[in-house]
């Protein structure tokens, strides 16, 4: 397989129609917001949707979520434990760089997650063993262009959740649900060769992850995101000609520039913002995206 040799940056525009695209757990899972009022969708939460896109195409994943485990894996250490005697290794608090070495190989070949974002190994049933993980991918949290209007609806639910003495139907349960009318959202990322050779991250791997950003929210539905109301509308990913990189990846983040039309007041649509973006010498650009 092809090392990755060259420092690549990428920019993902995503657009929000009538859904939560991260709720907040602390915040009665309204959507996240920052203290501008800006419209948040975390790292975690990003990654999270990466990782989902990789399992779909048949990737190795190492921290699968619960809905999706298919190993009967009830935890990290399980896992880990499993992956262990597959593989006739042992670990324990004497081991040699060499034995950590080879354990890590192994980890990094075994998991596309684990190689792309890291990880630490560090499990209570592991006494005295701990091993951590430096990705090669590195992704920020996306926040919205403008603030966001969230909007919150009451829903009752109408059916018996327990059986109830008398066997009638129990009183309404009442709820809410909130959701973005609309928004624009940015996040900007990057890939690091030093830690892609450390690591066994390809260039193969490095094309996995740009098709995961692509269809970042396909199979991702939900009753909070319901079907098309979650969009990629554009991807920019640029190829470096050097492993550290020709020019700063803030450089390359700062050449788009995405701002809201002056005769629209609030935005209900991609078209209703002006994208520019400027062109740095030394720096190959591929628009992956470029849906209007």
């Amino acid at each position: 397989m092809e090392k990755l040799q060259n420092k690549i940056d990428f920019t993902l525009i995503f657009e929000v129609k009538n859904a939560n695209p991260n709720g907040d757990p602390l915040n009665g899972n309204r959507p996240r917001t920052n203290i501008e009022d800006l419209g948040e969708v975390s790292d975690v939460c990003l990654k999270r949707k990466i990782r989902n896109r990789l399992q779909q195409i048949g990737e190795n994943i190492f921290v699968k979520s619960q809905d999706d485990s298919d190993d009967d894996c009830k935890s990290l250490s399980d896992r880990f434990e499993r992956f262990l005697k597959a593989n006739d290794l042992k670990v324990d608090k004497n081991m040699t760089s060499a034995d950590l070495d080879k354990i890590r190989n192994a980890i990094n070949n075994e998991w596309i997650d684990v190689r792309s974002f890291g990880q630490v190994f560090a499990f209570k049933s592991f006494t005295g063993f701990s091993l951590g993980i430096r990705g090669a991918v590195s992704i920020q949290s996306a926040f919205s262009v403008n603030p966001v209007e969230i909007e919150s609806i009451q829903i009752t639910k109408s059916v018996n959740s327990d059986k109830t003495d008398n066997g009638k139907k129990s009183a309404d349960t009442m709820g809410s649900k909130h959701r973005v009318n609309y928004a624009l959202y940015r996040t900007n990322g990057s890939i690091n060769p030093h830690f892609a050779e450390k690591n066994n991250f390809t260039q193969e791997d490095a094309e996995k992850i740009k098709n995961a950003l692509v269809t970042l929210f396909e199979n991702d539905i939900s009753s909070a995101r319901p079907e098309g109301s979650m969009r990629v509308v554009k991807l920019y990913w640029w190829k470096h000609n050097t492993p550290s990189g020709d020019v700063p990846s803030i450089d390359l983040f700062n050449s788009v520039k995405i701002t809201k039309k002056d005769d629209v007041d609030i935005p209900t649509k991609f078209s209703d913002y002006i994208l520019e973006i400027k062109q740095l010498e030394n720096v190959n650009i591929e628009k992956v995206v470029d849906k209007e």
